[in-house]
């Protein structure tokens, strides 16, 4: 989608969706590329063709790259200014690109609302470790969705030993404060979970257990996606302390603490925040999400659903002017939000 709809009545632009949005804690997640050194079966690519797709199929690639650090820095610094404030960066994986140095060492003073996230499978934190130590992220979230180097040839298709995202875990521990994983529930994985959670509860690392979102990139193995319904059990053993969270956007969680520790299962059954545009959309039968986050891709489009890159806005020819940029943006949600687009 070019910018057009957005822009035609920017001088009456209502801001009430997009800061609601920022007030629920919507995310602005922002990806450096589709690139990526493993290709985990069930990767989205933030919706773009994922890496296991383009390895079996050259055919299908992902955009081409039309950012720049300069491009990222604008829309983050422009997007943050207009309210968004939780910041996540995604992939494939982020420290696979060039961008992701130039961008994380010069991010703009996130204030006392603001947040910085960096998600990565892991493997690249020890490499980057140095200079990672000097930006403003406030937290690494690993994502483990492994324990073994069988566990992780199955689900990533690598011939890279698990010792080497533990180790990249150990890596992001020495240098921040908070530093959390994150486990998609899956039968290749089944039988490793437990020790996965002993694994953080051991280092005192908070962990989110997550269901399967499908997508029309991992439907052929859709057969693999398990049920939270086990470790909500296994986690009622170890503790009481559990509550439920539907408040705010994407889908509700159920949170518990143990041993002070808190340990989140995404759990489709709680819920899901779906706005205007979700009414009449055609595949509102797979979304299990709802709008919990705002993505911004390596093409220069920022997208409110992950299930529809239609609905997607292109913003790279606003960049040069930050007050149209957040005008578009804003006008973009508002009408996803009321179901206009």
């Amino acid at each position: 989608m070019n910018t057009a709809h957005a822009l035609s009545s920017a001088s009456e632009v209502d801001w009430t969706a997009l800061h609601n949005f920022a007030a629920l804690r919507g995310q602005l997640r922002v990806s450096f590329g589709p690139r990526c050194n493993i290709a985990c079966w069930f990767c989205h690519n933030e919706g773009d063709v994922p890496p296991p797709l383009t390895r079996v199929d050259r055919s299908q690639q992902p955009r081409p790259r039309g950012l720049d650090p300069d491009g990222y820095l604008t829309l983050i610094s422009s997007l943050m200014g207009a309210g968004l404030k939780r910041v996540y960066f995604t992939g494939g994986e982020p420290l696979i690109s060039p961008l992701a140095r130039p961008v994380l060492e010069q991010l703009p003073e996130p204030g006392p609302d603001g947040s910085y996230t960096l998600i990565t499978n892991g493997t690249r934190l020890r490499m980057h470790q140095s200079w990672l130590s000097r930006t403003r992220l406030d937290k690494v979230k690993v994502s483990l969705h492994y324990f073994s180097d069988e566990s992780l040839s199955a689900i990533a298709g690598t011939r890279r030993g698990i010792d080497t995202v533990l180790d990249g875990i150990e890596a992001a521990r020495e240098i921040f404060e908070r530093v959390e994983l994150n486990t998609l529930l899956q039968r290749e994985n089944a039988h490793e979970v437990r020790q996965i959670l002993d694994f953080a509860l051991e280092r005192r690392m908070p962990v989110q257990f997550i269901e399967l979102v499908g997508t029309d990139f991992n439907e052929g193995r859709a057969p693999s996606a398990v049920r939270a319904d086990g470790i909500i059990a296994y986690l009622r053993t170890l503790t009481s302390d559990e509550h439920t969270e539907v408040a705010g956007v994407g889908q509700g969680r159920r949170v518990f603490r143990v041993d002070g520790i808190e340990i989140d299962v995404i759990h489709r059954d709680l819920g899901r925040h779906h706005v205007g545009q979700c009414g009449t959309c055609p595949l509102r039968t797979k979304c299990v999400e709802g709008f919990w986050a705002l993505r911004v891709d390596h093409d220069g489009g920022v997208q409110p659903c992950l299930l529809r890159d239609d609905l997607r806005l292109d913003v790279k020819d606003l960049l040069a002017d930050p007050t149209r940029l957040t005008q578009a943006v804003a006008g973009h949600i508002t009408s996803f939000t009321e179901g206009t687009l």
